[in-house]
């Protein structure tokens, strides 16, 4: 488990390859939900908790931790390093590419401010903070979806099964 303060924001996250037990504490109960099923679309056993405090602050934080734990697995020896899906959340079909880069971007056609509950840019603020925090390049599409909460979904399960990918080797087995 490793923690650690990010913008005034305690933060703890332990990430483990293979499906298994995810459990998300943000404060924000959509954001830990959409976590999750980025965690179970990547096939990765997830703890995630941050503080009570500040929900910017607290987001920022939860992203950029995510990103760091994660990093080992995408750069760890074998693994492929880069990843692409589309998937479905009802209605929605969203899409996510990225690969690891010494210039990390989060660079998406949706609109996330005020979606699915969650504050103006809560979405977008998390999802640039784990690209930076993994040293990743993330390009996400949605191709279409009319309700924001399957859109967000969608788009978070592309993710992580794009991340899944990139975190184990050509071949598919783990790292």
């Amino acid at each position: 488990m490793s923690a650690a303060k990010t913008n005034g924001a305690q933060v703890s996250v332990k990430v483990a390859p293979g499906a298994g037990p995810v459990s998300v504490s943000t404060g924000l109960s959509a954001l830990d939900y959409l976590i999750g099923e980025l965690a179970t679309a990547a096939r990765l056993q997830l703890t995630l908790e941050a503080a009570p405090g500040a929900v910017d602050q607290a987001t920022a934080a939860a992203g950029r931790r995510l990103g760091e734990a994660l990093e080992p697995l995408l750069h760890a020896a074998g693994a492929a390093g880069h990843g692409a899906a589309w998937l479905p959340a009802d209605e929605a079909l969203a899409g996510a590419v990225l690969e690891i880069t010494d210039r990390p971007l989060l660079a998406a056609n949706a609109d996330f401010s005020g979606v699915g509950g969650l504050g103006k840019n809560v979405v977008r603020v998390f999802l640039e903070e784990l690209a930076h925090g993994a040293k990743l390049n993330v390009h996400i599409r949605v191709l279409e979806g009319k309700d924001p909460q399957n859109v967000l979904r969608a788009i978070f399960k592309a993710l992580g099964a794009a991340i899944g990918q990139a975190c184990r080797t050509p071949e598919g087995g783990e790292t």
